[in-house]
């Protein structure tokens, strides 16, 4: 079998099984992409091992991950795209402190694990840096399917994960310079500078110069030339954001998506972006997360540490992203769907640990209960804001129902 025929097989059983899946964990009342990651786990490693089967060479692995990176460009891009840069602007004070908060309780809580369990300095704070990690990509996608993204919890939740990429890119980049012994002020600063001119060039460039470009190209004689150039767009600012502003390509997609949501052109290039991305790379994307999973390797050592770590992403992100949300002014229903939809670590999680597993900051047993950890809070988030959400859909409906003077009395309570 060639090549060509081994990832069209590959693609076929994961595009197949994805699309079931989503199917069945809809039909169960679940958000679909809950599906789609447990029957990548299925395929994966820990059950099937698709990847690994005689017949499959083994670069093809790393053709489906990249595949999948595409998919959550597309998927960051799409949630950009939903949104409008005003709206944004309007929970900019939620979001840095749901984000900032987002960060530090996690960190803080991974770094006292690791002293717990005997770990060094460097390796208990680089522990702590992993639970400060999410990925926002997970809640996006449920938040869609439950028509909430452009909720005031939605685009908070969108405004905290940039903050949370960009305290937590720099946080890594600053102790990693200090690890390898060159991490002067400069430096640091320099850092910094990269992040806040990358940001100001992408917002700048995004309001003056895409809406003529777009324009220009949506009255081309050519074949979905508007698609093209949105895509174009959205590769460009990924680059961009990690080459020169250091940080995550999923910010610059999502950056991307924010400007172009500005244009007359936004539902063409959002009907075309959604076909691309659900039809093809999406699915690759959720199902990949499950396939780079293996809990064969999971060693039983591990089990209590596994169980604090869990305990403590959870709680870190729930707790802390929610506290600052109601700082910024959320309700506490609203605050407490923000902190869950924080907590999902994803392939985010992945990466940061990898890069631990790469300079000798992570041992194998440390490894082995991020990966779980990174599982069971991909897992859980979409179910919990499921039921959040509806919990508060039923509560509206209930208080709907009330007498006026009974629906006064409600709010005079909940503001106490």
């Amino acid at each position: 079998m060639t090549l060509f025929l081994q990832l069209a097989f590959l693609l076929s059983i994961i595009l197949l099984s994805a699309k079931m899946a989503g199917y069945i964990s809809i039909r169960l009342g679940q958000p679909s992409v809950l599906g789609e990651l447990l029957v990548g786990i299925l395929l994966g490693p820990s059950i099937i091992n698709l990847l690994n089967l005689p017949f499959i060479e083994h670069e093809l692995t790393e053709t489906v991950a990249k595949l999948g990176e595409i998919g959550v460009l597309l998927l960051m891009f799409l949630a950009g795209l939903e949104l409008h840069l005003g709206e944004m602007r309007q929970n900019i004070r939620v979001a840095a402190l749901a984000g900032l908060m987002g960060v530090v309780f996690p960190v803080l809580l991974g770094w006292g694990t690791g002293l717990l369990f005997g770990f060094g300095g460097p390796a208990s704070i680089f522990l702590g840096l992993t639970l400060g990690a999410t990925s926002v990509s997970i809640s996006a996608q449920t938040l869609i399917e439950l028509k909430v993204l452009r909720s005031r919890v939605g685009l908070s939740l969108l405004g905290a994960a940039v903050f949370d990429d960009i305290l937590i890119i720099l946080l890594l980049s600053v102790f990693l310079a200090l690890q390898g012994g060159a991490g002067s002020t400069a430096e640091v600063l320099l850092i910094l500078v990269r992040m806040i001119l990358f940001l100001a060039a992408s917002v700048m460039f995004g309001l003056w110069a895409l809406p003529w470009i777009v324009r220009r190209v949506a009255h081309l004689p050519i074949s979905q030339g508007l698609l093209t150039i949105s895509l174009v767009i959205m590769l460009a600012y990924g680059i961009a954001s990690e080459a020169f502003g250091g940080m995550a390509a999923i910010t610059g997609a999502f950056l991307a998506g924010l400007m172009l949501a500005r244009t007359p052109e936004k539902e063409r290039i959002e009907i075309g972006a959604h076909a691309l991305a659900y039809g093809l790379f999406v699915p690759v994307f959720f199902v990949n997360i499950g396939l780079s999973i293996n809990l064969r390797e999971f060693q039983a050592e591990a089990l209590l540490l596994t169980f604090v770590v869990t305990v403590g992403a959870v709680a870190g992100k729930w707790i802390g992203s929610g506290w600052g949300a109601k700082l910024g002014g959320l309700s506490m229903a609203e605050s407490v769907q923000l902190g869950a939809g924080m907590i999902s670590r994803g392939e985010v999680g992945l990466i940061v640990a990898s890069v631990g597993m790469q300079n000798g900051l992570m041992m194998d047993v440390e490894f082995s209960a991020i990966v779980v950890m990174i599982l069971v809070t991909t897992l859980v988030t979409p179910p919990i804001l499921r039921g959040l959400f509806a919990r508060e859909k039923a509560k509206h409906s209930a208080r709907a129902a009330l007498p006026a003077n009974e629906i006064e009395k409600e709010n005079e309570s909940e503001a106490h």
